[in-house]
Protein backbone atom coordinates (compact mmCIF):
# COMPACT_ATOMS: atom_id res chain seq x y z
CA UNK A 1 0.00 0.00 0.00
CA UNK A 2 3.01 2.49 0.82
CA UNK A 3 4.31 1.61 -2.37
CA UNK A 4 1.46 2.52 -4.00
CA UNK A 5 0.58 5.65 -2.37
CA UNK A 6 4.22 6.23 -3.27
CA UNK A 7 4.14 5.75 -7.00
CA UNK A 8 0.73 7.81 -7.12
CA UNK A 9 3.03 10.57 -5.53
CA UNK A 10 5.51 10.60 -8.20
CA UNK A 11 3.17 10.54 -10.80
CA UNK A 12 1.47 13.50 -9.70
CA UNK A 13 5.12 14.64 -9.63
CA UNK A 14 5.33 14.38 -13.71
CA UNK A 15 1.92 15.67 -14.45
CA UNK A 16 2.50 16.22 -18.11
CA UNK A 17 4.31 13.10 -18.67
CA UNK A 18 1.91 10.81 -16.98
CA UNK A 19 -1.27 13.02 -18.33
CA UNK A 20 0.03 12.00 -22.22
CA UNK A 21 0.48 8.35 -21.15
CA UNK A 22 -2.92 8.20 -19.79
CA UNK A 23 -4.25 9.53 -22.89
CA UNK A 24 -2.39 7.27 -24.84
CA UNK A 25 -4.07 4.07 -22.73
CA UNK A 26 -7.20 5.29 -22.60
CA UNK A 27 -7.69 6.15 -26.06
CA UNK A 28 -6.48 2.46 -27.19
CA UNK A 29 -8.59 1.06 -24.73
CA UNK A 30 -11.52 2.84 -26.06
CA UNK A 31 -11.03 1.98 -29.66
CA UNK A 32 -10.24 -1.56 -28.65
CA UNK A 33 -13.39 -2.05 -26.18
CA UNK A 34 -15.67 0.10 -28.72
CA UNK A 35 -15.09 -2.16 -31.92
CA UNK A 36 -16.76 -5.12 -29.73
CA UNK A 37 -19.30 -3.01 -28.83
CA UNK A 38 -20.05 -1.73 -32.23
CA UNK A 39 -19.65 -5.67 -33.48
CA UNK A 40 -22.21 -6.53 -30.56
CA UNK A 41 -24.45 -3.41 -31.95
CA UNK A 42 -24.46 -4.59 -35.41
CA UNK A 43 -25.14 -8.10 -34.63
CA UNK A 44 -28.28 -7.28 -32.17
CA UNK A 45 -29.61 -4.59 -34.75
CA UNK A 46 -29.59 -7.07 -37.65
CA UNK A 47 -31.14 -9.75 -35.69
CA UNK A 48 -33.68 -7.49 -34.12
CA UNK A 49 -35.00 -6.15 -37.52
CA UNK A 50 -37.07 -9.22 -37.89
CA UNK A 51 -38.73 -11.21 -34.53
CA UNK A 52 -41.52 -13.89 -34.85
CA UNK A 53 -41.16 -14.37 -38.91
CA UNK A 54 -40.71 -18.31 -38.66
CA UNK A 55 -39.84 -18.37 -42.82
CA UNK A 56 -38.94 -16.31 -45.57
CA UNK A 57 -40.23 -16.82 -49.29
CA UNK A 58 -38.87 -16.26 -52.53
CA UNK A 59 -37.92 -17.42 -55.45
CA UNK A 60 -34.86 -20.06 -55.57
CA UNK A 61 -31.38 -18.57 -55.46
CA UNK A 62 -28.99 -17.93 -52.47
CA UNK A 63 -30.56 -17.51 -48.41
CA UNK A 64 -28.42 -14.44 -47.60
CA UNK A 65 -29.60 -12.71 -50.63
CA UNK A 66 -32.99 -13.45 -50.24
CA UNK A 67 -32.49 -12.43 -46.74
CA UNK A 68 -31.08 -9.16 -47.55
CA UNK A 69 -33.13 -8.04 -50.32
CA UNK A 70 -36.85 -9.45 -48.35
CA UNK A 71 -35.62 -7.82 -45.12
CA UNK A 72 -32.90 -5.75 -44.99
CA UNK A 73 -33.63 -3.85 -48.97
CA UNK A 74 -30.23 -4.50 -50.08
CA UNK A 75 -29.65 -5.57 -53.66
CA UNK A 76 -32.63 -7.44 -55.83
CA UNK A 77 -34.76 -10.71 -56.20
CA UNK A 78 -33.51 -12.93 -59.44
CA UNK A 79 -37.05 -13.98 -59.92
CA UNK A 80 -40.34 -13.38 -58.41
CA UNK A 81 -43.00 -15.09 -57.04
CA UNK A 82 -46.47 -16.27 -59.06
CA UNK A 83 -49.71 -14.58 -56.89
CA UNK A 84 -50.87 -17.44 -57.31
CA UNK A 85 -48.11 -19.67 -55.84
CA UNK A 86 -48.83 -17.15 -52.85
CA UNK A 87 -52.28 -17.66 -52.52
CA UNK A 88 -51.69 -21.57 -52.40
CA UNK A 89 -49.48 -21.52 -49.61
CA UNK A 90 -50.78 -18.24 -47.70
CA UNK A 91 -54.25 -20.56 -47.53
CA UNK A 92 -52.32 -23.21 -46.13
CA UNK A 93 -54.00 -25.41 -43.22
CA UNK A 94 -50.32 -24.52 -41.33
CA UNK A 95 -49.74 -20.95 -42.11
CA UNK A 96 -50.79 -18.76 -39.47
CA UNK A 97 -50.17 -15.36 -41.57
CA UNK A 98 -48.19 -13.82 -44.45
CA UNK A 99 -46.37 -10.46 -45.24
CA UNK A 100 -46.62 -10.12 -48.92
CA UNK A 101 -43.69 -7.85 -50.94
CA UNK A 102 -43.05 -6.42 -53.83
CA UNK A 103 -40.04 -4.84 -54.45
CA UNK A 104 -38.32 -2.95 -57.56
CA UNK A 105 -39.39 0.94 -57.45
CA UNK A 106 -37.96 3.93 -54.80
CA UNK A 107 -38.22 7.69 -54.60
CA UNK A 108 -35.07 9.54 -54.43
CA UNK A 109 -33.42 6.25 -53.16
CA UNK A 110 -35.61 4.97 -50.70
CA UNK A 111 -36.89 1.67 -51.36
CA UNK A 112 -40.57 1.89 -52.05
CA UNK A 113 -42.35 -1.54 -51.28
CA UNK A 114 -45.78 -2.89 -51.84
CA UNK A 115 -47.57 -5.03 -48.96
CA UNK A 116 -50.87 -5.28 -47.63
CA UNK A 117 -52.22 -4.31 -43.90
CA UNK A 118 -51.10 -7.51 -42.84
CA UNK A 119 -47.56 -5.88 -42.88
CA UNK A 120 -48.67 -3.48 -40.14
CA UNK A 121 -50.43 -6.18 -38.20
CA UNK A 122 -47.93 -9.23 -38.01
CA UNK A 123 -44.70 -7.48 -38.86
CA UNK A 124 -42.40 -7.50 -35.36
CA UNK A 125 -38.82 -6.37 -34.74
CA UNK A 126 -37.18 -6.30 -31.47
CA UNK A 127 -38.78 -9.43 -29.73
CA UNK A 128 -42.88 -8.18 -29.78
CA UNK A 129 -43.00 -4.12 -31.46
CA UNK A 130 -44.48 -3.91 -33.97
CA UNK A 131 -44.66 -0.53 -36.87
CA UNK A 132 -46.87 2.28 -35.40
CA UNK A 133 -48.27 4.97 -37.50
CA UNK A 134 -47.38 8.62 -35.72
CA UNK A 135 -49.31 10.06 -38.13
CA UNK A 136 -52.16 9.31 -40.28
CA UNK A 137 -53.72 5.96 -41.12
CA UNK A 138 -52.29 2.77 -43.51
CA UNK A 139 -52.01 2.38 -46.59
CA UNK A 140 -55.41 1.08 -48.11
CA UNK A 141 -56.21 3.18 -51.71
CA UNK A 142 -54.50 2.79 -54.90
CA UNK A 143 -52.40 5.55 -54.60
CA UNK A 144 -51.65 5.80 -50.53
CA UNK A 145 -48.41 5.82 -49.07
CA UNK A 146 -46.85 5.39 -46.04
CA UNK A 147 -43.53 6.64 -45.11
CA UNK A 148 -41.01 5.63 -42.78
CA UNK A 149 -39.70 7.97 -40.31
CA UNK A 150 -36.39 9.07 -41.95
CA UNK A 151 -37.76 9.35 -45.36
CA UNK A 152 -40.27 12.09 -44.19
CA UNK A 153 -37.62 13.30 -41.88
CA UNK A 154 -35.01 13.79 -44.91
CA UNK A 155 -36.99 14.94 -47.37
CA UNK A 156 -39.39 17.07 -45.28
CA UNK A 157 -42.72 15.34 -46.03
CA UNK A 158 -46.12 15.41 -44.52
CA UNK A 159 -49.15 14.34 -44.72
CA UNK A 160 -51.23 14.93 -48.22
CA UNK A 161 -48.38 15.34 -49.96
CA UNK A 162 -47.72 13.79 -53.59
CA UNK A 163 -44.52 11.63 -54.23
CA UNK A 164 -43.77 9.81 -57.69
CA UNK A 165 -41.76 7.07 -57.83
CA UNK A 166 -39.10 5.92 -59.89
CA UNK A 167 -38.36 2.60 -61.34
CA UNK A 168 -35.31 0.60 -60.60
CA UNK A 169 -33.07 1.46 -57.01
CA UNK A 170 -30.96 4.03 -58.26
CA UNK A 171 -31.19 7.13 -56.18
CA UNK A 172 -30.60 9.00 -59.82
CA UNK A 173 -33.83 7.51 -61.75
CA UNK A 174 -34.26 8.09 -65.80
CA UNK A 175 -37.51 6.48 -66.04
CA UNK A 176 -40.16 7.50 -63.53
CA UNK A 177 -43.92 7.22 -62.52
CA UNK A 178 -44.98 10.90 -62.70
CA UNK A 179 -48.63 10.43 -63.80
CA UNK A 180 -49.23 8.10 -61.61
CA UNK A 181 -48.46 10.17 -57.93
CA UNK A 182 -49.03 8.55 -54.89
CA UNK A 183 -50.33 10.44 -51.75
CA UNK A 184 -48.80 10.22 -48.26
CA UNK A 185 -51.42 9.17 -45.98
CA UNK A 186 -48.95 7.87 -43.21
CA UNK A 187 -46.03 8.42 -41.31
CA UNK A 188 -44.41 5.38 -39.30
CA UNK A 189 -42.29 6.04 -35.77
CA UNK A 190 -38.74 5.32 -35.73
CA UNK A 191 -37.51 1.67 -35.51
CA UNK A 192 -34.08 1.96 -36.05
CA UNK A 193 -34.59 -0.78 -38.92
CA UNK A 194 -34.71 -0.79 -42.70
CA UNK A 195 -38.70 0.25 -42.35
CA UNK A 196 -37.73 4.09 -41.12
CA UNK A 197 -35.79 4.05 -45.02
CA UNK A 198 -38.60 2.48 -46.53
CA UNK A 199 -41.39 4.20 -48.56
CA UNK A 200 -44.39 1.56 -48.26
CA UNK A 201 -47.55 1.09 -50.46
CA UNK A 202 -50.22 -1.22 -51.70
CA UNK A 203 -49.49 -4.20 -53.75
CA UNK A 204 -52.52 -2.64 -56.33
CA UNK A 205 -50.41 0.45 -56.51
CA UNK A 206 -46.97 -1.02 -57.21
CA UNK A 207 -49.26 -3.17 -60.09
CA UNK A 208 -51.19 0.25 -61.45
CA UNK A 209 -47.78 2.20 -61.97
CA UNK A 210 -46.40 -1.01 -64.40
CA UNK A 211 -49.57 -1.76 -65.44
CA UNK A 212 -48.99 0.12 -69.00
CA UNK A 213 -45.59 -1.06 -69.24
CA UNK A 214 -44.62 -3.76 -71.35
CA UNK A 215 -41.36 -5.76 -70.69
CA UNK A 216 -40.05 -3.32 -68.74
CA UNK A 217 -40.42 -0.04 -70.68
CA UNK A 218 -42.40 2.63 -70.27
CA UNK A 219 -45.56 3.25 -72.90
CA UNK A 220 -45.09 5.64 -75.78
CA UNK A 221 -46.41 9.46 -75.78
CA UNK A 222 -50.30 8.81 -75.36
CA UNK A 223 -50.17 5.45 -74.90
CA UNK A 224 -50.12 5.69 -71.21
CA UNK A 225 -53.43 4.75 -68.81
CA UNK A 226 -53.39 7.56 -66.82
CA UNK A 227 -54.39 7.44 -63.04
CA UNK A 228 -57.99 8.59 -63.14
CA UNK A 229 -58.84 5.53 -65.29
CA UNK A 230 -56.90 2.85 -63.65
CA UNK A 231 -58.97 4.04 -60.77
CA UNK A 232 -62.00 2.39 -61.94
CA UNK A 233 -60.28 -1.05 -62.90
CA UNK A 234 -60.13 -4.49 -61.12
CA UNK A 235 -56.13 -4.93 -60.50
CA UNK A 236 -55.07 -8.39 -61.25
CA UNK A 237 -51.73 -8.38 -59.27
CA UNK A 238 -49.92 -11.08 -60.97
CA UNK A 239 -46.34 -11.36 -58.93
CA UNK A 240 -44.78 -10.56 -55.62
CA UNK A 241 -41.21 -10.28 -55.08
CA UNK A 242 -41.44 -12.18 -51.68
CA UNK A 243 -43.45 -13.04 -48.81
CA UNK A 244 -42.88 -13.52 -45.02
CA UNK A 245 -44.55 -16.38 -42.83
CA UNK A 246 -45.83 -17.28 -39.76
CA UNK A 247 -46.73 -20.98 -39.12
CA UNK A 248 -48.91 -21.91 -36.22
CA UNK A 249 -46.56 -23.95 -34.53
CA UNK A 250 -42.68 -24.54 -35.01
CA UNK A 251 -43.31 -28.27 -36.15
CA UNK A 252 -45.46 -26.26 -38.86
CA UNK A 253 -43.19 -24.27 -39.90
CA UNK A 254 -40.23 -26.60 -40.44
CA UNK A 255 -43.08 -29.11 -42.55
CA UNK A 256 -44.18 -25.62 -44.40
CA UNK A 257 -40.02 -25.49 -45.28
CA UNK A 258 -39.80 -28.44 -46.71
CA UNK A 259 -42.97 -27.97 -48.64
CA UNK A 260 -41.80 -25.03 -50.35
CA UNK A 261 -38.55 -26.01 -50.88
CA UNK A 262 -40.31 -29.18 -53.11
CA UNK A 263 -42.79 -27.05 -54.76
CA UNK A 264 -43.77 -28.02 -57.53
CA UNK A 265 -45.67 -25.32 -59.86
CA UNK A 266 -42.25 -22.87 -59.77
CA UNK A 267 -38.69 -22.77 -58.04
CA UNK A 268 -39.41 -21.76 -54.75
CA UNK A 269 -37.16 -21.43 -51.43
CA UNK A 270 -38.09 -20.86 -48.00
CA UNK A 271 -35.28 -19.77 -45.69
CA UNK A 272 -35.86 -19.29 -41.49
CA UNK A 273 -34.18 -15.96 -40.64
CA UNK A 274 -32.28 -16.88 -38.00
CA UNK A 275 -30.69 -19.87 -39.59
CA UNK A 276 -30.03 -17.10 -42.97
CA UNK A 277 -28.10 -14.69 -40.03
CA UNK A 278 -25.71 -17.05 -38.87
CA UNK A 279 -24.67 -17.79 -42.20
CA UNK A 280 -24.05 -13.90 -43.00
CA UNK A 281 -22.22 -13.74 -39.77
CA UNK A 282 -19.71 -16.72 -40.07
CA UNK A 283 -19.68 -14.84 -44.39
CA UNK A 284 -18.09 -11.53 -42.37
CA UNK A 285 -16.41 -12.59 -39.31
CA UNK A 286 -13.24 -12.65 -41.19
CA UNK A 287 -13.78 -9.06 -40.64
CA UNK A 288 -14.82 -9.01 -37.33
CA UNK A 289 -11.38 -10.45 -36.62
CA UNK A 290 -9.44 -7.93 -38.58
CA UNK A 291 -11.09 -5.51 -36.78
CA UNK A 292 -10.35 -7.40 -33.47
CA UNK A 293 -6.92 -7.73 -34.20
CA UNK A 294 -5.74 -3.64 -36.09
CA UNK A 295 -7.48 -2.82 -32.34
CA UNK A 296 -5.49 -4.99 -30.37
CA UNK A 297 -2.32 -3.51 -32.00
CA UNK A 298 -3.63 0.09 -31.19
CA UNK A 299 -3.49 -1.07 -27.31
CA UNK A 300 -0.15 -2.84 -27.38
CA UNK A 301 1.25 0.21 -29.01
CA UNK A 302 -0.79 2.19 -26.01
CA UNK A 303 0.98 0.21 -23.59
CA UNK A 304 4.26 0.39 -25.31
CA UNK A 305 4.31 3.88 -25.24
CA UNK A 306 3.69 3.73 -21.11
CA UNK A 307 6.90 1.36 -20.89
CA UNK A 308 8.35 3.82 -22.94
CA UNK A 309 7.28 7.01 -20.63
CA UNK A 310 8.43 4.75 -17.27
CA UNK A 311 11.76 3.35 -18.77
CA UNK A 312 12.78 6.68 -20.29
CA UNK A 313 11.98 8.81 -16.97
CA UNK A 314 14.61 6.56 -14.93
CA UNK A 315 17.31 8.54 -16.62
CA UNK A 316 15.53 11.84 -14.79
CA UNK A 317 14.90 10.02 -11.67
CA UNK A 318 17.96 8.74 -10.94
CA UNK A 319 18.51 11.19 -7.99
CA UNK A 320 14.91 10.42 -6.67
CA UNK A 321 15.67 6.80 -6.48
CA UNK A 322 19.08 7.63 -4.70
CA UNK A 323 17.35 9.78 -2.12
CA UNK A 324 15.04 6.78 -1.58
CA UNK A 325 17.49 4.11 -1.18
CA UNK A 326 19.12 6.58 0.98
CA UNK A 327 16.28 6.57 3.79
CA UNK A 328 16.57 2.81 4.28
CA UNK A 329 14.49 1.93 0.65
CA UNK A 330 15.55 -1.51 -0.32
CA UNK A 331 15.78 -2.99 -4.10
CA UNK A 332 12.39 -4.64 -3.90
CA UNK A 333 10.70 -1.26 -2.75
CA UNK A 334 12.04 0.14 -5.61
CA UNK A 335 10.91 -2.85 -7.58
CA UNK A 336 7.84 -2.23 -6.34
CA UNK A 337 7.47 1.23 -7.42
CA UNK A 338 7.77 0.67 -10.71
CA UNK A 339 5.71 -2.16 -11.02
CA UNK A 340 2.71 0.11 -8.77
CA UNK A 341 3.08 2.91 -11.49
CA UNK A 342 2.59 0.72 -14.31
CA UNK A 343 -0.78 -0.69 -12.29
CA UNK A 344 -2.04 2.40 -11.54
CA UNK A 345 -1.56 3.89 -15.61
CA UNK A 346 -2.92 0.38 -16.76
CA UNK A 347 -5.46 1.08 -14.47
CA UNK A 348 -6.59 4.57 -14.48
CA UNK A 349 -6.27 4.61 -18.50
CA UNK A 350 -8.78 1.78 -19.02
CA UNK A 351 -11.17 3.16 -16.65
CA UNK A 352 -11.17 6.64 -18.37
CA UNK A 353 -10.86 4.71 -22.43
CA UNK A 354 -13.93 2.85 -20.68
CA UNK A 355 -15.80 6.04 -19.72
CA UNK A 356 -14.80 7.66 -22.90
CA UNK A 357 -16.31 4.74 -25.26
CA UNK A 358 -19.35 5.36 -23.22
CA UNK A 359 -19.33 9.20 -24.09
CA UNK A 360 -18.43 8.72 -27.32
CA UNK A 361 -21.41 6.27 -27.90
CA UNK A 362 -24.08 8.66 -26.22
CA UNK A 363 -23.45 10.86 -28.06
CA UNK A 364 -22.93 9.78 -32.09
CA UNK A 365 -25.48 7.14 -31.37
CA UNK A 366 -28.71 9.21 -32.87
CA UNK A 367 -26.08 9.98 -35.54
CA UNK A 368 -25.20 6.52 -36.99
CA UNK A 369 -29.00 5.42 -36.18
CA UNK A 370 -30.32 8.30 -38.05
CA UNK A 371 -27.26 7.66 -41.06
CA UNK A 372 -27.08 4.25 -41.09
CA UNK A 373 -29.94 2.95 -38.96
CA UNK A 374 -27.53 0.84 -36.79
CA UNK A 375 -27.84 1.07 -32.87
CA UNK A 376 -25.77 0.84 -30.63
CA UNK A 377 -26.58 0.10 -26.85
CA UNK A 378 -25.59 1.82 -23.96
CA UNK A 379 -25.23 -1.13 -21.35
CA UNK A 380 -23.03 -2.60 -19.28
CA UNK A 381 -19.83 -4.50 -20.10
CA UNK A 382 -20.31 -7.83 -21.23
CA UNK A 383 -18.09 -10.82 -19.62
CA UNK A 384 -16.23 -10.97 -23.16
CA UNK A 385 -15.26 -7.21 -22.63
CA UNK A 386 -14.39 -7.34 -19.40
CA UNK A 387 -12.08 -10.60 -20.03
CA UNK A 388 -10.60 -8.14 -22.57
CA UNK A 389 -9.91 -5.46 -20.13
CA UNK A 390 -8.31 -7.86 -17.62
CA UNK A 391 -6.05 -9.25 -20.32
CA UNK A 392 -5.01 -5.22 -21.11
CA UNK A 393 -4.26 -4.72 -17.23
CA UNK A 394 -2.09 -8.07 -16.72
CA UNK A 395 -0.31 -7.22 -20.00
CA UNK A 396 0.34 -3.45 -18.30
CA UNK A 397 1.61 -4.85 -14.93
CA UNK A 398 3.68 -7.69 -16.76
CA UNK A 399 5.52 -4.85 -18.60
CA UNK A 400 6.27 -2.89 -15.73
CA UNK A 401 8.65 -5.48 -14.90
CA UNK A 402 11.07 -4.21 -17.64
CA UNK A 403 11.80 -0.30 -15.99
CA UNK A 404 11.02 -2.46 -12.82
CA UNK A 405 13.94 -4.58 -13.04
CA UNK A 406 16.37 -1.50 -14.20
CA UNK A 407 15.58 0.19 -11.31
CA UNK A 408 16.11 -2.60 -9.06
CA UNK A 409 20.14 -3.17 -10.66
CA UNK A 410 20.76 0.29 -9.83
CA UNK A 411 22.79 1.41 -7.36
CA UNK A 412 22.79 4.11 -4.66
CA UNK A 413 26.03 5.26 -5.59
CA UNK A 414 24.58 5.48 -8.90
CA UNK A 415 22.09 8.25 -8.61
CA UNK A 416 24.18 10.35 -6.41
CA UNK A 417 27.39 10.47 -8.94
CA UNK A 418 27.07 13.63 -11.28
CA UNK A 419 26.94 12.31 -14.80
CA UNK A 420 28.81 15.33 -17.74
Amino acid sequence: MFALRLALYSLLNRRLTTLLTLASVALSVALFVGVERVRQGARESFANTISKTDLIVGAKGGSIQLLLYAVFRMGNATANVSYESYQKIHNHPDVAWTIPYSLGDSHRGFRVVGTSEDFYEHYRYRHDKKPELVQGVVAKGVFDAVLGSDVAARLGYKLGDKIALAHGVAEVAFQNHDDKPFKVVGILGKTATPIDRSIYTTLEGMEAIHLDWTDGAPPMDGQGVSADKIMGQKLEIKAITAFLLGAKSRIDALRLQRMVNDYNDEPLMAIIPGVALSELWEGISYAEDGLRVVSGFVVVVGLMGMLISIYNSLNERRREMAVLRSVGAGPRLIFTLMIAESTLLTGIGSALGVLSMYLLILVIQPIIEQNFGLFIPVKPLSSLEWGYLGLIFCFGIVLGIVPASRAYRNSLSDGLTIRI
